[in-house]
């Protein structure tokens, strides 16, 4: 069963000040779905019986499968990915994906009973020495311990991720085509392995050796070439063979099998194998490839289907994302013809010159600061778009959690956490340009602050 909720539609986020402004984007909806079903022919209506769990899988094969797809490699040097806490060996069942590992976070993925909680923020991006319990980050670690909760990290290695990383997300959810990287990285580098055994063992043998990364050409899992034949060999005096007597020339209907390995997990691939075959000393061998062209890297490019004002492309990207006390603010001029958009998840002031350079019509990003938005707007690039950091990166988190549902056959449950993590929760005031609304249009004098009870008319 895949849930990926918060369905972005019911009530908006609230605030706690009377004062605070609406909020603008996608409204959350923070009920919980049911798991309940009804029961087939039953009289009563009402009554309802629980889904039976599914048996789940290592927590080791679910992080190889996320590794398959956000590979480490891709991460920034200064980065902090990959398992902070939980035992590679024991099951998972479920698993909730969020942006952040907040306390709030934490505490709804101990009440829904998740195994494995996948954040895109580090908990400990900095080095520390010790998780005492009366460190708010380490009070973090006791609380998932305790309750049997795994946590995982992508952060840069999922926005630099092809095809379904967090850039790419983003990209999605504002409708662009065409899409390519703002600043392309080498391909990750990747071998074939190649490795014979028993036609009845095979499946199995895939199976493995998909679990720990092998199999993986873009969004496809599991590719494999076969091909069968016959194996001889003679086991010496020495061996204990599956199949055969020692100094016996034996024949053995035997598959071929070739997958493509990313060089990163040849290790984990290595030890899938020789965990699985039959045979004593199993025939493989591992070929480098060539380099390839890749679709990884930061940031993306790309084109809307048809162009738009710059007033109208930002009520786009305010209905696409969660709504959050921020807003969506913009530098550039409302009537604006824009065709290429370039957009980089989280704060992405560094990308500025590339989407530049990629002569793109605006730029989605967030935390631009003052100088560099202002001298932005005194240049002939690109017009601004800031969003909330949260905001941003949030589209990814569906696409993770049904990727991750696919990649491992249903075996686990997944669900995007209903938490907002936006550290801002509210605001007053709000400033709108002379001689225009609150919408970019008409002629109005000056600017006024607003209450939140006109802010929701």
């Amino acid at each position: 069963m895949t849930t990926t909720s918060p369905e972005l539609s019911g009530r908006p986020l609230s605030s706690s000040s009377a004062g605070a402004s609406r909020t603008t984007g996608r409204p959350w909806r923070a009920d919980a779905q049911s798991e309940l079903v009804a029961l087939p022919g039953q009289e009563d209506r009402t009554a309802t019986v629980r889904e039976l769990p599914l048996p789940g899988l290592a927590l080791g094969e679910v992080i190889a499968a996320l590794d398959a797809r956000y590979d480490p490699a891709l991460a920034e040097d200064w980065d902090a990915v990959g398992l902070v806490c939980g035992d590679p060996e024991e099951p998972v069942r479920s698993v909730m994906f969020a942006v952040d590992p907040t306390a709030a976070v934490v505490d709804e993925a101990v009440a829904a009973g998740v195994d494995l909680l996948v954040t895109h923020h580090p908990l400990l991006l900095t080095p520390v020495h010790g998780v005492p319990a009366s460190d708010p980050k380490g009070r973090l670690v006791h609380r998932l311990v305790r309750a049997g909760v795994a946590l995982f990290t992508a952060h840069t290695n999922a926005d630099r991720a092809p095809d379904h990383g967090v850039n790419d997300a983003l990209a999605t959810a504002l409708g662009l085509g065409d899409v390519r990287p703002l600043e392309s990285v080498s391909a990750p580098e990747t071998d074939t392995l190649v490795v014979f055994a028993p036609v009845g063992v095979s499946d199995q043998l895939v199976d493995a050796l998909s679990a720990a990364g092998a199999g993986v050409i873009g969004d496809y899992t599991r590719c494999v070439w076969q091909t069968t034949g016959t194996g001889t060999f003679i086991p010496g005096e020495e061996t204990h063979p599956a199949i055969g007597r020692r100094g016996e020339v034996e024949r053995v209907p035997e598959i071929r099998l070739e997958m493509v390995v990313p060089r990163a997990r040849r290790a984990a691939v290595l030890r899938a194998l020789l965990d699985l075959h039959p045979y004593e000393d199993p025939g493989y061998a591992f070929f480098e490839n060539s380099a390839t062209p890749s679709r990884a890297g930061l940031g993306r490019v790309g084109e809307l289907r048809r162009p738009v004002l710059l007033r109208d492309f930002a009520d786009r990207v305010a209905a696409a994302l969660p709504g959050t006390p921020g807003g969506v603010r913009i530098a550039g001029d409302p009537d604006r013809l824009v065709r290429t958009v370039a957009v980089c998840g989280g704060s992405g002031a560094s990308m500025l010159d590339a989407a530049t350079a990629a002569g793109a019509d605006v730029f989605v990003t967030s935390d631009l600061k003052h100088h560099a938005a202002s001298d932005a707007t005194e240049s002939t690039g690109p017009a601004l778009v800031d969003v909330a950091h949260f905001a941003s990166e949030w589209p990814w988190l569906p696409v993770a959690a049904d990727l991750l549902h696919r990649d491992l056959a249903g075996r686990v449950q997944v669900a995007v956490s209903a938490r907002p993590t936006d550290p801002w929760t509210w605001q007053i005031g709000q400033q709108q340009p002379a001689g225009r609304d609150e919408h970019g249009h008409g002629d109005v004098e000056g600017t006024r602050l607003r209450s939140a009870e006109e802010q929701t008319d």
